[in-house]
């Protein structure tokens, strides 16, 4: 538990397949930053397949605006792992204000990001889990 500005909270960090599965997840207080544990999600990530053992990594990360930094597509682009990751608003503008000596915008797949809600699908299931809550 960690305060935040609404008392005592936490965040659920999450990695779920198409079929809203979760495969890891990390809690961390409610104050810590997103990005920190996006790593110690990756890690420990194995996904599954019918034939063969489990693969370390996903083809495609659909990941939220939170997870936006130039470390974590860094990271995902040496594991070439597909970044699906929106821009936001404050990093836009930073880029624009420095003109032509601002970075091109990093890819993003408006269609392929539609499929994101799997997570929060997953998430709400895990928070409306009473056994699992209540823990």
């Amino acid at each position: 538990m960690g305060r935040s500005c609404g008392g005592l909270s936490t965040k659920i960090h999450l990695a779920a397949d198409g079929r809203c599965r979760p495969l890891r997840f990390v809690l961390t207080p409610g104050q810590a930053g997103d990005a920190p544990a996006f790593e110690h999600v990756m890690t420990a990530l194995r996904v599954p397949r019918a034939i063969c053992r489990p693969c370390t990594r996903p083809l495609v990360a659909l990941v939220d605006r939170a997870y936006s930094s130039r470390a974590i597509r860094e990271h995902l682009c040496k594991l070439n792992i597909l970044t699906v990751i929106p821009q936001p608003i404050d990093q836009t503008a930073n880029r624009k204000r420095k003109g032509r000596h601002g970075s091109r915008p990093p890819v993003f797949d408006r269609e392929t990001y539609k499929q994101r809600n799997t997570i929060e699908r997953c998430i709400n299931r895990l928070k409306n889990w009473r056994g699992q809550a209540t823990r």
